[in-house]
């Protein structure tokens, strides 16, 4: 996406890039396709998603070979603006449940290291997380957006994210066609975590104390994926949870990456949060700031938008707020100048 962002327009080949799929056309998915035997041409007729722009169907009448070559070719001005840059996203939430927005992000996340970028993915799994504590009859408490951790609960967090959640991304994304390398923060001493300031409150809920990205930068060089967990040790070996999306954050601007993107739940960030249509396409710090102190954003929200702000202040060039609930939105975020949510520059 451009560091301005257009007003959204009607539908061009360029925005069937959010749907990747197309490219191969011996399983379409959501496409109907009709032709007569006199034509070659196929008519393609895709919907896109109300939930980014409210645009109705559009209709195309190109042949699927010429539909591809247009694609591709329209794609060119993208791969060359960030093909060798470091994108670090962060993944949660509804695209975490959902095997469609599963299936989604991972086929992004290696199309896009195809062509020459170098993604980075942090992942939470809070749902798992949830899920398993219920089942061992373990309440869930959460205190300003982040979850309350006391022992036996960081055994379960450390075994959900780091065993299984990792794991099963790390086996998705090799299976795609990618080489993935799952790691935790207490990796080759990838992060170092500190106590909260409200320890007392929160329990055993950390915040990144230091970043050593020298495990990952020969990974990211050979085009490897990193696959990170949200979980890192002190300097006395106590593990702790930390929020994922501060991780992707702190991890973003020890990169260097051009961009962070954090999946969410949400369009992105709504100038009304009564009003799902109020979505604030492109926003500075100091108006993101001002919104803060108005009131206007709140919840889980407040520590996306913090560490976005964090990392755009250590050299991140952007930071994306998108809605993971929407199939592709990493490729529209990146590979369309509307983007699939906020967009934060410094």
């Amino acid at each position: 996406m451009n560091t301005t962002r257009a007003a959204p327009k009607s539908i061009t080949s360029r925005e069937f890039l959010s749907k990747p799929h197309l490219l191969n056309f011996k399983k379409p998915q959501k496409l109907t396709f009709s032709s007569t035997p006199k034509s070659p041409f196929l008519r393609i007729r895709a919907s896109t998603s109300t939930a980014v722009n409210g645009t109705p169907p559009v209709t195309s009448t190109l042949s699927s070979e010429q539909l591809r070559v247009q694609i591709l070719s329209e794609s060119l001005p993208y791969i060359q603006k960030f093909r060798g840059k470091t994108i670090v996203v962060k993944y949660g939430g509804a695209a975490m449940k959902s095997p469609e927005l599963k299936a989604s992000v991972v086929r992004d996340l290696v199309l896009l290291s195809c062509v020459g970028l170098r993604p980075v993915l942090v992942h939470g799994g809070g749902p798992e997380i949830n899920f398993v504590l219920k089942q061992l009859d373990i309440p869930a408490e959460f205190r300003d957006g982040l979850r309350v951790t006391d022992a036996r609960t960081m055994e379960v967090v450390s075994m959900v994210l780091v065993g299984k959640v990792n794991k099963d991304l790390v086996s998705r994304i090799n299976h795609a066609g990618a080489t993935a390398v799952g790691l935790s923060g207490m990796d080759g001493r990838l992060l170092v975590a500190r106590p909260s300031p409200n320890a007392a409150q929160l329990g055993f809920v950390g915040e990144v104390a230091s970043v050593d990205p020298s495990v990952l930068q020969p990974l990211v060089t050979n085009g490897h994926i990193p696959v990170i967990a949200s979980v890192a040790a002190d300097g006395l070996g106590q593990s702790y949870n930390i929020n994922a999306d501060t991780v992707a954050g702190e991890l973003a601007a020890a990169l260097g990456a051009e961009k962070l993107i954090l999946l969410t739940d949400v369009a992105g960030i709504l100038a009304d949060r009564e009003d799902p249509n109020s979505l604030v396409k492109e926003i500075d710090i100091k108006g993101m700031k001002k919104m803060i102190e108005e009131g206007k954003i709140g919840g889980g929200m407040i520590p996306k938008v913090n560490c976005c702000i964090r990392s755009l202040a250590q050299g991140v060039r952007t930071a994306s707020i998108i809605d993971g609930r929407v199939e592709h939105s990493l490729l529209r975020e990146i590979m369309t100048d509307e983007g699939a949510g906020t967009m934060i520059t410094g």
